[in-house]
């Protein structure tokens, strides 16, 4: 982590609620899902793909979970009555994941069907490593059911994520391969940033390998040139690239130029506040990328 990263972090506490509205807001949709329908269109309008998230993870009581998945299923049913070329990302504490195991596999059970009747994907998100095992037996559990509509997510900087993919090979799984966000022990997961780029580059090759449709998520260019590279002569329908909201646009626009399908994340929420502290806290690299590319919006020239 970098001198002005770490810097960024300190601030953050200090940061008015008002200052962290107006930099955070190109990154978060809004607080309404018309919010989100807007920001979708707009994307869809460019050429770009979508996946929509409700923000709020972590759950405490049962209605809380209750909630949010209402939330989904509204998200859904505006997706098919918009026309919107998009899908869903669920996190799965928001669904109760470390409430209670089975309320969490309910609700997202009725959200795959629900997002099957609609002729849409639901993305299972990847949350730090105590919800790994979980969330992997509920993607398994779901697949055997034959739902054929539900991804998973895996994070290229934890030293375990090789072994999941091998053993979820059978399922051809379809992933969003990341480098992840979470701050974890270095027993748990690679520490230095070449490190992570290796593994990156190695769970690419084997997911490819094995015929998964990957969502590559990654903003770090030298990992868009070997994803390039490595996906060359393939069908444009074999894979994606994905990146967030407001993050690297002109570089979004010149995949989509090129003939690559490309997928934004949209969260959108009242919970706007806690998601963006917590997301520039958890990872101090994207608090300094955001500051850098708001002060790239704010200095002309630059």
């Amino acid at each position: 982590m970098g001198l002005f990263d770490r810097a960024v972090v300190r601030l953050l506490p200090a940061v008015p609620r008002p200052v962290v509205q107006r930099l955070s807001s190109p990154y978060i949709a809004g607080p309404t899902l018309d919010d989100a329908r807007r920001t979708v269109a707009a994307l869809n309008a460019e050429g770009k793909l979508a996946t929509v998230d409700v923000l709020g993870e972590e759950v405490t009581r049962r209605e809380e979970a209750e909630t949010i998945a209402e939330a989904y299923r509204d998200a859904l049913a505006a997706i098919e009555g918009d026309g919107l070329d998009a899908n869903i990302s669920v996190k799965l504490t928001g669904l109760g994941l470390k409430l209670d195991l089975e309320l969490c596999r309910a609700l997202l059970t009725a959200l795959a069907k629900d997002a099957a009747r609609r002729s849409t994907f639901v993305r299972i998100d990847m949350e730090d490593s105590s919800c790994i095992d979980d969330t992997l037996t509920l993607y398994r559990d779901l697949r055997a059911d034959g739902h054929e509509n539900v991804g998973v997510v895996l994070q290229a900087y934890l030293k375990r994520t090789m072994h999941d993919i091998d053993s979820l090979s059978p399922l051809r799984p379809n992933v969003r391969l990341c480098k992840g966000i979470y701050v974890e022990p270095a027993s748990v997961a690679f520490q230095d940033d070449e490190t992570v780029r290796r593994s990156f580059v190695s769970c690419l090759d084997a997911l490819l390998d094995i015929g998964s449709y990957v969502g590559v998520a990654t903003h770090d260019e030298e990992l868009i040139r070997h994803a390039l590279q490595r996906l060359a002569g393939r069908s444009p329908l074999e894979y994606e690239f994905q990146m967030l909201l407001g993050v690297r646009e002109r570089r979004a626009s010149e995949l989509v130029a090129a003939g690559h399908r490309l997928r934004v994340y949209v969260p959108f929420g009242r919970r706007w506040y806690e998601y963006s502290l917590r997301r520039l806290q958890e990872n101090p690299k994207v608090a300094g990328y955001v500051a850098r590319d708001v002060a790239a919006r704010l200095v002309p020239g630059r």
